[in-house]
């Protein structure tokens, strides 16, 4: 019966899979040249009863259609096949094919390059959470109930309980007091780390950034010492040339505090809009650990003493790129982060 056969053909059709050449030009022989089987249905379709015209002649049509279709798709296939293998074998002197090399974040690059500085004065590494508690993050840093850093415009609460709140931590102090209850002195420890506080984003703020902060914990440590130290970093960053001034500050957890200041990297001093017109760039803020924050985590004040200090990384990566922009920093565009492509590891 022609529907049968019809039947059994573009179900053949269907089923067809090559593994060669050979095997394409077969089916053409077989279904689509003048003297194949699908002309020969074509031709006993010519003496089939009237009522049977209509549907035969639409399932042989749907038949021929498939044939054609099948043999297209497989023809472009070993085509595509062929051209690949041809351009492989073509010439194999030819370079392979380019790709686009990374980067370090610039944020990444200046981290590491002030780990190293402060590994070179036997400094290590420490981390911490990021969420962290209110004894953690606040108390145990001596912050009173009342300080102004614990209210929401500062802080990213996550969980507002009685007696210790969990937060997103708004410094890495809160490692430095964990590595002081979890050890004994001496200590001498830099812990980097990304930050979070509540404020608007501009050019110059974000509610997130990155900090490094220093600890020194040991017997008859003193200012000298604190400043010495950060002599030697800000020279190993930005040059021998390179001004410091520390000026009296306030912070709950070291007393006496102070910030510090350098020649400003762009103008060396004259004064420019990054310096607003003064000639020095804070950079970062230290001090003499205060007692109560030593006896908070278990350690004699009597016996030791130590100093504290914390820098954002933005600050200065700003200073030493000469980045205007805090912004671009998190935004992942490409053409900012390929002009580091010179600096890769």
């Amino acid at each position: 019966m022609l529907d049968e056969k019809i039947a059994q053909y573009a179900q053949e059709i269907e089923q067809f899979t090559p593994q060669s050449q050979e095997d394409v030009e077969a089916f053409r022989l077989r279904f689509l040249v003048a003297k194949g089987v699908i002309r020969d249905l074509f031709d006993a379709f010519k003496s089939v009863s009237p009522e049977q015209k209509r549907s035969l002649g639409k399932s042989l049509n749907e038949l021929k259609q498939a044939a054609e279709l099948k043999y297209r798709t497989i023809q472009e296939q070993f085509a595509a096949i062929a051209a690949v293998h041809k351009r492989d074998i073509e010439d194999l002197t030819l370079p392979g094919e380019g790709f686009v090399m990374g980067s370090r974040h610039p944020l990444a690059l200046v981290r590491k390059e002030i780990v190293e500085i402060f590994r070179k004065l036997g400094f290590v590494v420490a981390e911490g959470p990021e969420i962290e508690d209110d004894w953690h993050n606040f108390t145990a840093l001596n912050f009173p109930p009342e300080h102004p850093a614990r209210d929401m415009q500062d802080t990213f609460f996550i969980k507002k309980q009685e007696g210790n709140d969990i937060a997103l931590r708004t410094h890495t102090s809160s490692v430095q007091v964990r590595m002081m209850e979890n050890g004994q002195p001496p200590f001498r420890a830099i812990m980097p780390g990304r930050v979070y506080r509540n404020e608007a984003i501009s050019a110059r703020a974000h509610c997130f950034f990155h900090q490094v902060e220093g600890l020194y914990i040991d017997e008859n440590v003193s200012f000298a010492d604190l400043k010495q130290t950060l002599y030697y970093f800000v020279q190993e960053l930005f040059g021998e040339d390179t001004k410091v001034r520390f000026r009296p500050s306030y912070f709950p957890f070291t007393e006496p505090s102070a910030e510090m200041d350098i020649s400003c990297t762009i103008c060396k001093g004259a004064g420019c809009t990054l310096c607003k017109k003064t000639g020095w760039v804070e950079i970062l803020g230290c001090g003499m650990v205060d007692p109560n924050v030593l006896e908070n985590c278990n350690i004699d004040s009597r016996k030791y003493s130590g100093f504290a200090f914390g820098m954002g990384i933005e600050r200065i990566t700003n200073l030493k790129y000469e980045i205007k922009d805090l912004r671009l920093f998190s935004e992942n565009d490409v053409r900012f982060l390929s002009q580091f492509e010179t600096e890769l590891i």
